[in-house]
């Protein structure tokens, strides 16, 4: 699995993100997922960043109802279809063992969903598994860069569409 310089990642995550102000639609099909272990806390806390155009698309073709994410009138029903959609499209295993994320809430940033979950009860952190096929039912285009920081040590990589697992091993 090719592991990618994290100056390179974030070059092209600022771009993605800030960088596209002249296109009514933006050409790249991108989400970040990163998810930190927090020693202290004993928790992985997990967050994914998607362009606010297409996850509103995918929530409205996928569950049959109005969208805007932001409208302050309908957070709670998008909170509600966010949760489902994360939920049914991020998966983690921690040290072999599928866990349970609890949804945080989501904001908006520019163009851009940030949307939150945490894992608790991580007492520590070999293996961290993801499949992540956000936004696949909707683009067969579709990449996710994805990063996991333990500590001082941060592995990223970015996975392409049909691949969905990434993991990551740590000392």
């Amino acid at each position: 699995m090719l592991l990618l310089n994290t100056k390179f990642v974030t070059v092209i995550i600022a771009f993605l993100f800030f960088g596209i102000t002249n296109f009514t639609k933006h050409p790249l099909h991108v989400s970040t997922t990163e998810v930190n272990f927090n020693a202290k806390d004993k928790s992985l806390e997990v967050s994914c960043r998607i362009f606010s155009d297409d996850f509103e698309s995918i929530l409205a073709k996928n569950y049959k109802q109005k969208t805007d994410l932001n409208n302050a009138a309908l957070k709670p029903a998008m909170d509600d279809l966010i949760k489902k959609y994360i939920t049914a499209h991020l998966q983690l295993k921690a040290n072999g063992k599928t866990v349970n994320m609890n949804y945080i809430g989501f904001e908006i940033d520019h163009e851009a969903t940030n949307i939150f979950l945490e894992v608790e009860k991580i007492s520590s952190l070999k293996t961290l598994t993801l499949n992540n096929t956000i936004l696949y039912d909707l683009f067969d285009d579709q990449m996710s860069i994805i990063h996991i920081v333990k500590g001082q040590t941060r592995k990223s990589t970015k996975v392409l569409y049909p691949d969905k697992n990434f993991t990551a091993t740590f000392n």
